[in-house]
């Protein structure tokens, strides 16, 4: 999926008030931590993951991870949090701008 910067933009405004809901630690990216992220992530579409692993390649890689096995999309990254989007295809909730009306 493909989101563009005016929707990268607006997703980050809403973004702005959230706070982080799963938190990966020293374990990673254990079969726990990835069913509770693709729970939260199809019930709210965007939200903030705590990365509290080792230096900031090591963060880059488990957030890459993320991406990659729950199919989502890194909006913005700030130290050790990243908001991620994940379009919720039975019941989208976040209307984003511009034309999405056909998205897959």
């Amino acid at each position: 999926m493909k989101i563009s910067e005016s929707q990268k933009k607006y997703l980050r405004g809403l973004g702005h008030s959230l706070k982080p809901v799963v938190t990966v630690a020293d374990a990673g990216l254990s079969e726990a931590v990835m069913k509770e992220f693709d729970s939260t992530i199809n019930h709210h579409e965007l939200i903030k993951v705590k990365v509290r692993i080792g230096d900031r390649q090591q963060r880059d890689q488990i957030i890459e991870q993320l991406c990659e096995s729950g199919s989502a999309e890194l909006i913005t990254r700030i130290g050790n949090v990243a908001l991620l989007f994940r379009r919720n295809k039975k019941k989208p909730k976040i209307k984003l701008p511009g034309n999405w009306a056909n998205y897959s």
